[in-house]
């Protein structure tokens, strides 16, 4: 879930290389099923002779979707007791599995620390991170908000322990993993209780239908985007996932190296489906390393063509290379401007790729459930700030690089205006979020390009 992506050029594609222990790793959680009660094993295995362990994990929050009709979203909890055999889950502590209560959560992250297994600004990242989440989710007013929050940051904090102690390494292109701990419903439930779905809006629905029929047919389809918070992926999702459930599960993303490599981002990036890159925004913050950064880039962007050459796939890239920020001088959010470059490179992929491909303005509003810092760090290991509020996505038409270019004879220019075209879509479609939800003008703030509805309601 918590992407950051990266300028696509073919001198900046990059492999993800990151180092981890040959041997493989196995934990149990309570599977994210609705109403089951279902055993876990962990995604690594390793052998050992310990005895049987047992302890109690918390399972996934279920949203009740009659309640949610009536602007309530209820969600269930439900406990399960695995067994864990002497060859799973073995030196990995299991102290935030067994928690029931916030002292205890906190007093576990001491305990880790204390233990050597966390490091002292990791532990307290994970505090400060609890205590604004519990704080936004509280908020929300859900009655269930404690047994929410404490469920989500428990589950949480076990998995990225276990990115602490034994880090996954992503390849250059890294397919989502549902089993058997399925982290995309991990990252889902974690996300949900962040949105106030009252005051979130979809825009354009037919044409993401029109997107699913084209995928249908082997096409490829590819979304130019804005790029607002590590929760943009979860943001997608969960906004599409009663009407468009296909393009909620199959997205891929392009993604920033960061994100690969910060343990509180980790876990819930394995729940993607990514291409793996290297911000051009942070290609130089080690000048040493830049050589090869760019090119992993390049390896990378062979890892995307090969996917494009198989069909049916739908991408996301923010061409702006990063996250949005406000206007230092006014607050206000604004879409960061797209690199002409880095849509013509995945323009021309797309069109190369032997199936039929096409090109989708896709535009999100949901700054305010994660904001990332104000300015650009170097340093991996941010300060996470989590609200409570309304989200937004929209959709435009289809846009046609041959429509725009054949009123431009020379080929730069008609880069750049194509470029132009997509981020002028994008701000239009922004603005009718914004009205929607900061402008709490609802439903009324759609216009005749941009039809917001509420398919949840």
């Amino acid at each position: 879930m918590l992407i950051s992506s990266a300028t696509l050029r073919p001198s900046s594609i990059s492999i993800l290389s990151l180092s981890r222990s040959s041997s493989s790793r196995v934990s149990n959680l309570a599977n994210l099923e609705i109403s089951s009660k279902i055993s876990l094993r962990g995604f690594r295995t390793r052998v050992s002779s310990k005895a049987v362990v047992k302890f109690k994990a918390m399972s996934e929050l279920v949203e009740d979707k009659e309640s949610i009709k009536n602007d309530q979203n209820v969600i269930r909890l439900k406990k399960t007791s695995p067994e864990i055999s002497d060859k799973d889950n073995v030196g990995h502590s299991v102290t935030f599995l067994d928690v029931r209560s916030e002292q205890e959560l906190l007093s576990g992250i001491r305990k880790e620390q204390e233990a050597g297994r966390l490091p002292s600004n990791v532990a307290a990242g994970l505090e400060e991170l609890y205590k604004n989440y519990r704080d936004a989710v509280l908020k929300s007013g859900h009655p269930n908000a404690h047994e929410i929050i404490l469920s989500n940051m428990s589950v949480a904090f076990d998995r990225m322990l276990l990115e602490v102690e034994d880090p996954f390494a992503f390849s250059p292109y890294h397919k989502a993993i549902r089993e058997p701990f399925d982290y995309y419903l991990f990252g889902q439930n974690y996300i949900r209780p962040l949105i106030d779905f009252r005051r979130s809006y979809v825009g354009n629905l037919s044409v993401f239908a029109d997107m699913e029929d084209k995928l249908n047919q082997g096409h490829n389809v590819i979304l130019i985007s804005n790029h607002q918070s590590e929760a943009d992926p979860a943001v997608i999702s969960l906004l599409l996932e009663t009407t468009n459930s296909y393009i909620s599960e199959n997205l891929t993303y392009v993604a920033g190296d960061r994100v690969l490599t910060d343990p509180l981002c980790r876990p819930f990036s394995m729940g993607r489906n990514l291409v793996c890159v290297y911000s051009k925004k942070h290609m130089n913050d080690n000048p040493e390393l830049a050589d090869m950064k760019r090119r992993s880039n390049t390896r990378s962007l062979k890892e995307m063509a090969l996917l494009l050459r198989g069909g049916s796939q739908i991408i996301w890239i923010a061409p702006s290379g990063g996250r949005d920020r406000p206007d230092p001088s006014t607050g206000e959010w604004f879409p960061a401007p797209f690199d002409a470059s880095s849509v013509d490179n995945i323009r021309r992929l797309a069109d190369h790729s032997g199936p039929p491909g096409h090109i989708y303005p896709l535009t999100l509003t949901c700054h305010d459930i994660m904001p990332p810092p104000l300015q650009v760090e170097k340093e991996i290991g941010e300060k996470r700030v989590i609200s409570y509020h309304g989200v937004g996505i929209s959709v435009a038409p289809e846009m046609s690089f041959n429509q725009v270019a054949a009123d431009h004879e020379n080929p730069e220019e008609a880069k750049a205006a194509f470029s132009q075209a997509l981020y002028g879509s994008v701000t239009e479609h922004y603005n009718s979020l914004k009205a929607a939800i900061h402008g709490k003008q609802g439903l009324s703030a759609s216009t005749s390009t941009v039809v917001l509805s509420q398919p949840w309601l």
